[in-house]
């Protein structure tokens, strides 16, 4: 997937608002566990939520980078303990601005 323009990521944030999380990382980490169910979560919803219960910064970035990389999908945004990140289906729900 290419990276989103700053026009998309305005877009998906705006979807992205009322949403609630639908992942917990929770004390043990970004565990194998919580990868596939975020893979779960962005095949039925494309643009998800994840609470990072990390109380550390650096962590939840570095979660953030972790997740996209296993995933394939592109962060949207990170806002204190949220992380919301985008992936597009085989047939997207979602239509993106150009």
């Amino acid at each position: 997937m290419k990276p989103l323009t700053p026009a998309q990521r305005q877009y998906l944030r705006g979807l992205a608002h009322n949403r609630q999380p639908v992942v917990m990382i929770r004390g043990q980490g970004l565990t194998p566990a919580v990868l596939k169910e975020i893979e779960r979560a962005l095949a039925a919803h494309e643009l998800i939520k994840i609470k990072a219960a990390s109380d550390e910064s650096e962590v939840r970035r570095a979660w953030l980078t972790e997740i996209c990389a296993a995933s394939g999908a592109e962060p949207v945004q990170q806002i204190g303990k949220v992380l919301v990140i985008y992936r597009p289906a085989a047939k997207p729900e979602i239509t993106l601005p150009a």
